[in-house]
């Protein structure tokens, strides 16, 4: 089964790295900008990526506090697993997997080359964010062809 799977150390504990996903007032400050709330399991929310004027609803299917995040979002539906794990008491290991894809062919490289590109970009924007508190825009300046609002 094709998988998406991108990763990065955070040097950071692995409550306050889970708390980075789950909590939107922590997300928008590198990955989407809005929220309809935060993530508990069998809970949909809405993720908005204003500039864009884009928005996807997220289907949280488990929770296992500081392991595992795992969501069902996009058309057509795909999973994503965060998955948390303490190197240290400072620092923590993220792992984000993307599968169940129903595409093929041309269209199936196109979605993974896309999907790994855009996590390894959250990672990045979750790292700096966190480490040194810098918001570095990357999502918002990803696709500056796009016309933003």
């Amino acid at each position: 089964m094709p998988t998406v799977e991108t990763q990065m150390l955070i040097r950071k504990p692995v409550n306050e790295v889970f708390q980075a996903f789950i909590n939107p007032r922590i997300t928008t400050n590198f990955w989407f900008t809005k929220s309809s709330g935060n993530l508990e399991k069998g809970k949909k929310v809405t993720w908005e990526w204003e500039m864009y004027n884009v928005a996807t609803e997220v289907e949280v299917q488990e929770i296992v506090q500081n392991k595992l995040i795992s969501i069902k979002w996009d058309e057509p539906s795909t999973t994503v697993d965060f998955e948390f794990t303490e190197i240290t008491e400072d620092s923590t290991y993220v792992i984000i997997r993307n599968y169940g894809f129903n595409q093929t062919g041309e269209e199936l490289i196109e979605v993974i080359k896309n999907n790994t590109g855009g996590f390894t970009t959250v990672l990045d924007g979750l790292k700096a964010y966190l480490e040194h508190e810098i918001k570095l825009n990357l999502i918002a300046d990803k696709f500056p062809q796009i016309k933003q609002k």
